[in-house]
């Protein structure tokens, strides 16, 4: 019998990649990366720092470039391979991204008059311009629809999909009268792949609709017009061209055009699955499951738990969503996760450029900072330079650094951004422990995981729990193949459940970061300055004691230094 494979393709922040995998094992046979056109690195700027947007032409390019790629790259691999022997498709994206499309589900941006126009694109996750709207859909919640807010962490996020579209309606109203509708990134990829962008035919999924857009069958689906009326009319208006249901990743939205046979060299109607978030599916390709926490590393961070539907569980604050079937059929997802984290390490070797671009690297800091010992340093750092996702969902914080003396040197400085992203990691374990989710396990995942020890060493040591890695380095991409098997099914060589495929499909690396009991009791003390920080400027208390953070930061440097 002929080995099956399944294709991922996994649309992130600077480039889409496509994977090869085979159903079986889940070997990795070919990859295919391609950097988007358009923008700097793939991201269309301005001198607005909150803005961030995608031209939607480079997913279609994407998608045709790397899948050519890739099939020729697995035929390398194996001279036997054909790519007959691919029985579906599964995409992930970035999220929220949502696209504002025409009456046929095209893409404004397709339009010579709106090219050019950034509103007319798709808004990237990273878009925050939407904070007065976020704040302005909270409020609202509060006062009229709280059970929305519940089953969102309490706050909505600039980073989220109405918060995006009440932007555009209140700066750009050319562009979203244009609009017909809405489509989120992880819903308008299989949708091309599919024929089906069309508003009627138009297949959603529960993952990006539930945790971005206050989608919740309990309610109806989206909010209602009533609400959104109160914010604008034109939303009213606008939640009735959108789909009644959203579904779980179990399903297909369709088979794969002709067209795009053509295109690839793929056969005519195999399944694409419903879309999901790059983090989600990384779950996914990491072999989530109860208990265990998975940790997806890379310009920012997404931290994803299950628990199976039936069991009691209480709302908690400062989530990204608890959604039913978001990450695995019959499971809730939760989603945590920091809006910065390899961009604060980029930012301090690419903006701030310490020694130089020819020395001051990440590998020559990791290297020099991995000689630090925990708390020699006397800085203390807030992981705040993108916002903070959670537990505080407030876009409006920046980071911080304290401690610095005319002696601090750029590794110093280096280790402490990535102790500050452990302790962000901390705080998100310890909101799902207060709230009864016992976190046994933690799988990290993505570049950063695989590629700098030192960071892992640190979270180990800062949380106090031993750090696995997936076998993959692609496990979003993996867990988007893992979505393609599940909807080919296991008459056409796939599988029929989740649990079967990941069984199958996923593995975790022999190495272990495991905490060193001597470091652990360091960052015990700096997590409670840490802390302290942390709700001294992100919170409304009404008093604050910061006089002893600068004082402990020294006492422990020199203990360290001894």
């Amino acid at each position: 019998m002929s080995t099956n494979y399944t294709i991922g393709l996994d649309y992130g922040t600077n480039s889409v990649r496509a994977v090869v995998v085979n159903v079986t094992n889940g070997q990795e046979i070919a990859t295919a990366v391609w950097g988007y056109a358009h923008g700097s690195s793939g991201v269309i700027l301005s001198r607005d720092p909150n803005l961030a947007r995608q031209h939607p032409i480079d997913y279609v390019t994407g998608a045709e470039t790397t899948i050519k790629e890739v099939l020729a790259s697995a035929r390398s691999a194996d001279r036997g391979f054909k790519p007959s022997q691919v029985i579906g498709i599964g995409v992930d994206t970035t999220g929220s991204t949502p696209i504002p499309v025409d009456r046929n589900g095209t893409p404004l941006a397709f339009q010579k008059k709106f090219s050019k126009n950034p509103a007319a694109m798709a808004w990237l996750w990273k878009d925050h311009t939407g904070i007065a709207e976020a704040e302005k859909i909270t409020k609202l919640a509060q006062r009229i629809r709280p059970h929305f807010l519940a089953k969102c962490g309490g706050t909505y996020s600039s980073e989220w999909f109405w918060s995006k579209i009440l932007h555009c309606l209140n700066t750009n109203p050319q562009v979203f009268k244009a609009a017909w509708t809405w489509v989120e990134c992880a819903d308008w990829v299989p949708a091309m792949l599919t024929g089906t962008e069309a508003p009627g035919r138009l297949t959603v999924g529960i993952c990006a609709a539930g945790h971005k857009a206050m989608y919740n069958d309990s309610w109806g689906g989206y909010p209602d017009a009533k609400f959104l009326s109160c914010l604008h009319p034109a939303l009213g208006e606008l939640r009735k061209r959108l789909v009644d249901k959203a579904f779980a990743i179990d399903r297909p939205v369709g088979g794969l055009t002709e067209k795009w046979a053509a295109l690839t060299g793929l056969t005519t109607g195999i399944p694409v699955a419903v879309g999901a978030f790059d983090a989600h599916l990384g779950g996914v390709g990491s072999g989530i499951a109860p208990g265990t926490l998975v940790k997806i590393i890379g310009t920012s961070t997404c931290d994803m738990m299950v628990v199976p539907v039936g069991k009691k569980l209480a709302d908690v604050p400062g989530l990204c969503g608890i959604v039913n079937g978001s990450i695995l059929p019959g499971f809730f997802g939760l989603e945590a996760g920091q809006s910065a984290v390899g961009d604060i390490f980029n930012w301090f070797v690419n903006y701030i450029q310490p020694n130089g671009k020819e020395t001051g690297t990440h590998e020559n800091l990791s290297r020099e900072a991995a000689k630090l010992a925990p708390g020699e340093s006397g800085l203390l750092a807030l992981d705040w330079n993108n916002g903070n996702r959670t537990i505080l969902v407030d876009q409006r914080l920046t980071g911080l650094l304290v401690g610095q003396t005319l002696y601090t040197t750029p590794s110093e400085i280096y280790r402490a951004l990535i102790e500050a992203t452990a302790f962000g990691a901390l705080t998100i374990i310890n909101r799902f422990e207060e709230y009864g989710l016992k976190v046994r396990q933690v799988i990290n995942c993505g570049g950063i995981a695989d590629k700098n020890p030192l960071v892992m060493q640190i979270y180990a040591d800062v949380t106090g729990r031993p750090i696995r890695i997936s076998r993959s380095s692609q496990t979003c991409a993996l867990g988007a193949a893992i979505a393609g098997a599940v909807v080919a099914g296991k008459k056409a060589g796939g599988y029929d459940s989740y649990s079967a495929a990941q069984k199958a499909m996923t593995g975790l690396k022999p190495v272990v970061f495991k905490p060193d009991p001597k470091a652990h009791a360091v960052y015990q003390r700096l997590y409670r300055l840490y802390r302290k920080l942390h709700d001294a400027f992100g919170t409304r208390q009404e008093q604050s004691r910061l006089f002893d953070i600068m004082k402990g930061l020294l006492e422990i440097r020199n203990q360290a230094r001894k």
